[in-house]
C-alpha cells in the first residue's frame, strides 16, 4: 500500500478542473458501442473505473481509438467477449453492462476485485430476470459477481425502484433498448438522469415523468459528446475552501445536473460562501463558517457520494449534522458509515452511528481538527476525504493506501498540491 502525509493549516486558493464526470464517461463509452458511426467523447474520465468500462466494451467488439489530446473515438460493434470482462472496483460498469449485454444472442462474464465480488448485484438481476434475461451468480443466493449472462430475448417490463439507485435504473433502461415492448422505471426519489438524458441525445423514444423514464427499443445513434467535470470529485475541493481559513477557490466547468449538486445545497444550508456560474459550471468556494445541518433520507440520493466529504466539514462546523438514511453507504467500496466514523474519531469530532443515521458533533473550526492515520479500506473517496482533512487540520494526516485515489481522480495528489501548496 501507498501512504502519503498531508500537512495541515493548508489554504485553497486559485483555479483547477477536476476530471471528467465519471457516471457520464461509463455511460458514453458504453452508448457510443451500440451506435454504429464512430463517436468522439472529449474529457473521458482517465481514472481506473472508466478505464475498465473501456476496456470492457472493446472486449464486446467496439473499435476504440485514444489519441494524443485524450479524446476518445468509439466505432460500435457488440458482438461479444471472448473471456470474462473484468470491472475492477466499478460498481457502475458491472451493473450497466449487465443490462446492456442481456438482450444480446451471446454469453457473457462480467467480474470485479474483491470487493466488488462483495456488492450486491441482486438489485439488477431480479428486474433483468422478470424481462427474460438468464443471469446465474456465486454466492449463496447467487447474488454476487462473477455475474454470467446468457443472452436472451427480453420483454418491456413496469418496475419500482426498492431503493434509490441510478445504477438499477440504467441496467434496466439499458435492457429495455433490445426488449419487445416499452419499459418504465418507477422511482419514489429521483436520482441521477444521465442515461435517459443521453439516450434521448442519441435518438431513442423515450419518455420522462415526474417520478418514471419509459423506453422503447431501436437503434442508438450516439452523439459526439463533450464530458463535464465530475461534481462528485469537485466537491473535496469545494469543502476544503470552505472549511479552511483565507481561502478562495474557483472549480471549472462542473456538471450539476438533476441529483448530482445536492452537496451545494447541504453547504450552503450550513452557510457556505459558494457561488456557481450556471453558464460555465464554474463553482468559487470561499472561507465559511459553518453550522450544523440535517440531511433527509430524501435528499441524500442527491449527495450519496459526497458524504465522506461532508462528513469533513460537519466535523468543522459549529454544532451538530445529521445524515439520515445512510444504510446505502454500507455496500460501497467499503463500509463508509464505519470509514467516516473511524476518520472522524482521529480528528476529534464526535461521531454517532444509530440504525440507518449517522450523527456528527462538529468541533467548531477546522483549526480545531486533529491528526492522525486512517486506512482508505482500499475506498478512493474515503482516501480523498481524509486526504482534505488532514489539509484544513491543524496537525498532519498520513492516508494509507491512497492508490485508492487511482480509481477516479488519478490527479488528485498532483491538484491537492497546486491548490494548497502541499508537498508530497
Amino acid at each position: 500500500m501507498t501512504a502519503i502525509t498531508v500537512e495541515g493549516k493548508r489554504q485553497f486558493t486559485g483555479r483547477l478542473q477536476v476530471p471528467g464526470d465519471k457516471s457520464i464517461s461509463h455511460r458514453a463509452l458504453m452508448i457510443a458501442a451500440l451506435g454504429q458511426r464512430p463517436c468522439t467523447i472529449r474529457g473521458l474520465s482517465n481514472g481506473d473505473d472508466v478505464v475498465r468500462t473501456r476496456h470492457a466494451v472493446e472486449a464486446l467488439g467496439a473499435q476504440v481509438a485514444m489519441a494524443e489530446s485524450g479524446d476518445v473515438t468509439v466505432t460500435g460493434g457488440v458482438c461479444g467477449a471472448r473471456s470474462p470482462i473484468d470491472l475492477g472496483n466499478s460498481g457502475t460498469g458491472i451493473r450497466l453492462l449487465a443490462g446492456l449485454v442481456a438482450g444480446f444472442d451471446f454469453t457473457t462474464t462480467l467480474d470485479g476485485d474483491a470487493s466488488i465480488r462483495q456488492r450486491p448485484m441482486d438489485r439488477i438481476i431480479n428486474p433483468l430476470t422478470a424481462m427474460g434475461a438468464s443471469i446465474s451468480g456465486s454466492g449463496a443466493n447467487g447474488s454476487l459477481a462473477p455475474l454470467t449472462i446468457e443472452g436472451r430475448p427480453l420483454r418491456g417490463i413496469e418496475y419500482t425502484l426498492p431503493v434509490a439507485s441510478a445504477q438499477v435504473k440504467s441496467a434496466v433502461l439499458f435492457a429495455a433498448l433490445r426488449a419487445e415492448g416499452p419499459t418504465t422505471v418507477h422511482e419514489a426519489v429521483p436520482t441521477r438522469a444521465h442515461t435517459e438524458e443521453m439516450l434521448a441525445a442519441a435518438g431513442v423514444r423515450l419518455e420522462r415523468g415526474s417520478s418514471s423514464v419509459t423506453v422503447w427499443p431501436g437503434e442508438v445513434e450516439p452523439p459526439d459528446v463533450e464530458v463535464p467535470g465530475d461534481p462528485s470529485q469537485a466537491a473535496f475541493w469545494v469543502v476544503g475552501a470552505c472549511v479552511a481559513p483565507d481561502s478562495d477557490l474557483v472549480v471549472e466547468n462542473v456538471y450539476l445536473g438533476q441529483a448530482r449538486g445536492g452537496f451545494i445545497e447541504v453547504l450552503r444550508r450550513m452557510g457556505a460562501d459558494i457561488t456557481v456560474d450556471s453558464a460555465s459550471g464554474d463553482v468559487r468556494a470561499r472561507s465559511s463558517e459553518l453550522k450544523g445541518t440535517r440531511v433527509t433520507a430524501e435528499e441524500l440520493p442527491g449527495c450519496i457520494d459526497e458524504v465522506p466529504i461532508l462528513a469533513v466539514a460537519a466535523a468543522a462546523a459549529e454544532g451538530d449534522t445529521a445524515f439520515e438514511g445512510v444504510g446505502e453507504l454500507r455496500v460501497k467500496e467499503s463500509d463508509r458509515v464505519v470509514a467516516i466514523a473511524q476518520l472522524l474519531d482521529g480528528l476529534g469530532a464526535e461521531c454517532r452511528i444509530d440504525g440507518d443515521m449517522l450523527a456528527i458533533t462538529g468541533v467548531g473550526r477546522a483549526e480545531a481538527l486533529g491528526s492522525g492515520t486512517v486506512d482508505s479500506r482500499g475506498d478512493h473517496r474515503m482516501a480523498m476525504a481524509a486526504a482534505i482533512a488532514g489539509a484544513v487540520g491543524r496537525g498532519s494526516m498520513t492516508v494509507e493506501g491512497f492508490e485508492a485515489t487511482n480509481t477516479s481522480y488519478p490527479s488528485f495528489a498532483r491538484h491537492l498540491e497546486h491548490s494548497t501548496g502541499w508537498t508530497p
